[in-house]
């Protein structure tokens, strides 16, 4: 399968709550952290010479996924 993916650090593995591959270009890993969760969004955008409806596909579906991340949990992407 191919797409987008993560390394964790062996350190970080038992602080792993769920990873979840929304498409090939999208994957949330949540993490527990002293002062709560964080989301990590982990994304593959579409490259230039993609079609616009690609794009605009891509860009919905990682606005709508960061809209549903609970207000008292943090989010970054990368």
């Amino acid at each position: 399968m191919d797409g987008v993916g993560i390394f964790v650090a062996e350190k970080w593995v038992v602080s792993v709550v769920s990873v979840k591959r929304h498409s090939k270009r999208v994957l949330i890993l949540k993490v527990v952290l002293d002062n709560g969760l964080l989301n990590i969004l982990m994304v593959y955008a579409p490259y230039s010479g993609k079609l616009e409806e690609e794009k605009e596909s891509f860009w919905n579906e990682v606005f709508h996924l960061v809209s549903c991340i609970p207000q008292n949990e943090m989010a970054v992407s990368w």
